[in-house]
């Protein structure tokens, strides 16, 4: 049975994807995706009580499944040399050249030596964790895209429609990255890797413009370094071990690790690229003029955190190293640099850009700290983070589509307009920043295990810092109107809200239960034989250090929004009154009339420091540091 799940949840997606690619009827593709969304989730939840799991093949059916690989590994290279060529970019025909020459190295001057009895796939407390984010949040966003992409071609006027191929794409990355997470064998691993990458050039130059495909090439060009960066990787740990299974290098782990040491320097660049770490955040930058669901599936659900699962899972081969060292540091130092560059943004999307990459530097950082209760705190960051930054996404693509802007600027008193969308996205900024929800939970239980290591800790903290300043001005923007009586939520598609209910809801319900999600944390975190770092006793999480009350402040957090609701509804007995703009108002809000009796309209809008905190100004700065830090890890490595 467990066999064939894991089956069913790579193949699914892929056959799902054919079918959206088939049917050229609205109401049949909406049905597959909505189907296969439903079939993901069910089968990610039914799994996390059949790991830890292998899945071995043996005779011709392992054989098969080998040449497969193989031959797909080069029809993707081969591909990405057609797309370097089409599009003149030197880059990426010669990193695709580079990869092919180590491949085929790789697997015909020198092939894996891989026994009978190999194991294929492997699920366990990490796997379940990562699935669970890529067929729960995975599928909401491809149902949130069922309207938003009719809107979409409806604004950009594109016909024929498109969205065979887009809803294609976006299925086959589910199954890209449940294929990943559950490979074994590193060179399948490699295959689902480059996959992931193919899958984000197609989604990113979607809409054919200029601007699109240039922001496709430079993501494909650089996603194409990690990719040789991971190909010698390979070369480097077959000629090493003899093996490229993944599970026995772990059991192995201190008797070769000093031998894997450059292999698994090259790993973490590869992790570092795929994840936007600096200097390589321009790709993901560039990848937001794609539409709004593309940039929620690659920062929430799948792109970036191929970076992410492939440090948490071979960080125990670098436990006490300098590699590890300078890999929380770098972290620290990328989560830092990201918040400031965020600060002086006043594009939503990118302000979300630059969130998810400081936060997965922070999820780095732990994963370098590489204790049991720092992997603990970034699996929490991690799970999170997901459910929190897609919401968060789906919500600006929603207002931008009501408002036709993205900057937040324009979404100064949105709560007017758009009071049930302006809700739910002050909700995702609050989950981002306040006690009880997830990701402070995970902030704090990194800031315990970087305390011994004052040079992570004080980038943790002013990294904080900063998060707090871009977070809390934007949810001041959207509540800067008076209320509005009685509460008229605007009207929407019902793929739409449904979607973005569920997402906030399960941000809030699955915060309020982190306490009891202790267990399958710890057991993702691949502690769960130590002693529990963390007691839970009603719902209060403690330690030596200190405690977070969780469920006691969910139950505040309940109480203060049923005192908000109790409030809202005396709200209509008080009387809004304008503000005095310093002149003879007139009947238009905000206007007054000025000098020559001219009407003047009276408006506010945020500091952006960009003198401090602009890109022109730091960007060039934090690169080059940023370039010095893995210059040292990679040093160190080799």
């Amino acid at each position: 049975m467990t066999a064939a799940l894991i089956i069913f949840v790579i193949s699914l997606p892929m056959v799902a994807a054919v079918a959206c690619l088939i049917f050229r009827r609205d109401h049949l593709r909406n049905g597959v995706i909505t189907a296969t969304g439903l079939a993901l989730a069910a089968t990610a939840v039914m799994l996390i009580s059949r790991t830890p799991a292998d899945l071995s093949t043996t005779g011709p059916g392992r054989l098969a499944v080998e040449r497969i690989i193989q031959a797909a590994d080069v029809g993707l290279l081969i591909l990405f040399l057609y797309y370097g060529r089409r599009y003149r970019s030197r880059l990426v025909v010669v990193l695709s050249a580079i990869q092919l020459l180590l491949l085929g190295g790789m697997e015909w001057l020198s092939p894996p030596s891989v026994p009978s009895d190999a194991v294929v796939f492997h699920a366990d407390g990490l796997t379940r964790v990562m699935l669970l984010i890529i067929n729960l949040v995975g599928p909401l966003i491809c149902c949130h895209a069922i309207a938003y992409m009719r809107n979409h071609e409806r604004e950009f006027k594109i016909e024929p429609s498109a969205q065979p191929q887009f809803f294609f794409m976006m299925l086959l990355f589910l199954g890209a990255m449940n294929g990943l997470v559950l490979s074994n064998q590193l060179h399948h691993l490699y295959f689902f890797f480059e996959l992931t990458t193919l899958c984000s050039f197609v989604l990113i130059s979607h809409d054919r413009s200029a601007l699109a495909v240039e922001n496709a090439v430079r993501a494909l060009w650089m996603n194409s370094i990690g990719g040789a960066a991971f190909a010698l990787a390979l070369i480097l740990i077959r000629a090493s071990t003899n093996t490229l299974d993944l599970q026995r290098l772990l059991f192995q782990g201190h008797q070769t690790a000093e031998l894997l040491l450059p292999a698994l320097a090259l790993l973490s660049l590869a992790a570092f690229v795929k994840s936007a770490q600096f200097p390589f955040q321009r790709w993901l930058l560039g990848a937001m003029v794609a539409p709004t669901p593309v940039s929620a599936l690659l920062h929430a659900s799948t792109m970036v955190n191929v970076g992410i699962y492939l440090a948490l899972r071979l960080m125990p081969l670098i436990q006490g190293t300098f590699l590890s060292r300078c890999t929380a540091v770098y972290g620290g130092f990328v989560f830092l640099a990201a918040a400031a560059l965020a600060v002086g943004q006043s594009n939503g999307k990118k302000v979300l850009a630059y969130s998810t990459i400081s936060n997965l530097g922070l999820i780095f950082a732990c994963a370098g700290l590489n204790t049991p209760p720092a992997l603990t705190a970034a699996i929490y960051l991690l799970f999170f983070h997901a459910v929190t930054k897609a919401l968060l996404f789906l919500c600006v693509g929603t207002i931008e589509q009501y408002i036709l802007s993205r900057d937040i600027e324009d979404m100064r008193g949105l709560y007017a307009v758009m009071p049930g969308t302006a809700l739910m996205t002050v909700a995702g900024v609050l989950m981002m920043i306040m006690p009880p929800f997830g990701v402070l939970l995970g902030k704090w239980m990194a800031m315990e295990s970087a305390a011994m290591h004052i040079e992570v800790i004080m980038l943790i903290v002013a990294g904080s810092a900063l998060t707090v300043m871009y977070w809390a001005r934007w949810a001041g923007l959207l509540m800067s109107e008076p209320v509005v009586v009685p509460f008229l939520p605007e009207r929407l598609p019902v793929s739409t809200w449904s979607v973005l209910l569920s997402l906030c809801a399960g941000g809030a319900g699955l915060s309020a239960a982190a306490p009891w999600l202790y267990v399958l944390v710890r057991a993702a975190a691949g502690s769960a034989a130590l002693p529990a770092d963390y007691t839970v006793h009603w719902g209060i999480m403690e330690n030596a250090v200190g405690r977070f009350a969780v469920f006691p402040l969910s139950l505040l957090a309940i109480a203060g929004c049923l005192v908000s609701i109790l409030a809202f509804h005396h709200a209509n007995r008080g009387r809004s009154v304008s503000p005095y703009l310093c002149g003879e108002q007139s009947d238009e809000p905000r206007v007054f009339n000025g000098p020559m009796d001219q009407p003047v309209k009276a408006g506010a809008r945020n500091y952006y420091l960009t003198s401090i905190f602009g890109e022109k100004t730091l960007t060039v700065w934090l690169n080059a540091a940023a370039g010095v830090l893995l210059v040292l890890l990679m040093g160190g490595a080799l």
